[in-house]
């Protein structure tokens, strides 16, 4: 039986390229780029779409690239983009959450524009998560598959944790470890899912407790193994200052406290917000929650380990939420919205959640005004927009 050929019209969220069968049927094709001509082998069929892998690209795109990493040509799935120049994948991330809140978002031609990023696509990675593979090595998992493949070093990782990656040893009982290296002393935490008492070749400073310090933009932060902190510190000021921009200038704001919603270890309520605001930082992680107690004791904070749609809301000038990839939901926008503030300002890691949530903001009375677009996992489709609403009564 031939192998279909299509046409990629575009990259959708999850990195795929997006053509469509003889039939009318869209399929998402892994490995295609947009432009292009690929030969096909589909591996999901379903009555309205299916998915396929990319086995022969006919005519590429001029900014299709080979991948420089060996382990993607061995499946390893952490690094999707790899084949496309890093100008065209920050276009591509532009573009998705461009569509996203079109589409999703119901917004007529919003105002989406790509924002700065740090400079080095390789190296960077201080966070990584790896699984086991056979004979208790480790690595990272195919595409769309829980198979691992074994590595002993990664090009996107901090240099601190390829030091140790081809030593590490796990048993059976262990499935994947967090591992987080320091900028400030390449000192390195772990914790293991979900038995860590299996696990040769890292340091001792094991579990969700476990803590070391990063540096952001000048400023250190005690960060714990079971805390969420960003990709890397040079990810972190960069969103920091986007967010920033995002709030405007203080001196705009009308008077009040600043909530700082799903607030992980403090970063935006150190950096963001002048001292001479009082921050309510609402955070449910209990390890993140004593990390920001450490980290904001130097400024007029209250931290409340709760979660963001069980808060009480107070009355605040300005809002800052960074959900998790399911975004704030109904029940999240009704909470800040009932904050009073005159601007939310939104973090979003996945493009459908920020659509939904401009939706629902929308109907909550905050108008979207401008979304920055953040290129924080370079060779990966992982993106990160701060986006900013304003309440329609102030406008």
């Amino acid at each position: 039986m031939t192998e279909p050929v299509v046409r990629i019209e575009k990259v959708v969220a999850e990195g795929d390229g997006l053509g469509r069968l003889a039939d009318g049927r869209v399929v998402f094709v892994e490995g295609g780029l947009p432009g292009e001509l690929v030969t096909i082998r589909i591996v999901k069929q379903s009555r309205d779409y299916a998915r396929a892998v990319a086995v022969d690209v006919i005519e590429a795109n001029v900014e299709r690239i080979e991948p420089p990493c060996p382990h993607v040509s061995r499946g390893c799935g952490g690094c999707d983009l790899q084949h496309a120049t890093i100008e065209l994948q920050r276009r591509i991330k532009v573009d998705i959450v461009r569509e996203s809140l079109v589409r999703i978002g119901r917004l007529a031609d919003p105002d989406v524009g790509l924002g700065p990023s740090h400079s080095d696509p390789f190296g960077y990675r201080a966070t990584i998560r790896v699984a086991r593979a056979v004979h208790g090595r480790v690595g990272f998992r195919r595409r769309s598959s829980h198979d691992v493949v074994a590595v002993t070093e990664c090009p996107i990782a901090h240099p601190a944790l390829n030091e140790i990656l081809e030593n590490i040893r796990v048993g059976s009982e262990v499935d994947e470890i967090a591992i987080r290296a320091s900028n400030v002393d390449d000192s390195v935490t772990w914790w293991a899912e979900p038995d860590a008492h299996d696990v040769t070749g890292l340091p001792d400073r094991g579990g969700p407790s476990s803590r070391l310090v990063e540096r952001v933009l000048g400023r250190d932060f005690v960060v714990s193994a079971g805390s969420f902190f960003q990709s890397s510190p040079a990810a972190a000021a960069v969103l920091v200052e986007s967010v920033r921009r995002a709030l405007g200038d203080p001196g705009s704001w009308s008077d009040g406290d600043v909530v700082d919603a799903y607030s992980g270890i403090g970063l935006f309520a150190a950096l963001a917000v002048p001292t001479d605001r009082h921050v309510w930082a609402i955070e449910s992680n209990p390890w993140a929650c004593a990390d920001a107690r450490e980290n904001l004791s130097d400024r007029s904070a209250t931290i409340v380990e709760s979660r963001v749609d069980d808060w009480q809301p107070r009355d605040a000038a300005v809002v800052i939420a960074d959900p998790a990839r399911d975004g704030l939901r109904a029940s999240g926008v009704e909470v800040l919205a009932n904050t009073g503030a005159a601007v939310i300002v939104l973090v979003s890691c996945d493009p459908a959640s920020l659509g939904r949530d401009a939706r629902l903001l929308d109907a909550a009375g905050y108008a979207f005004e401008r979304c920055e677009v953040l290129d924080l996992f370079p060779q990966t489709h992982h993106v990160e927009a701060v986006s900013r609403f304003v309440r329609r009564e102030r406008l």
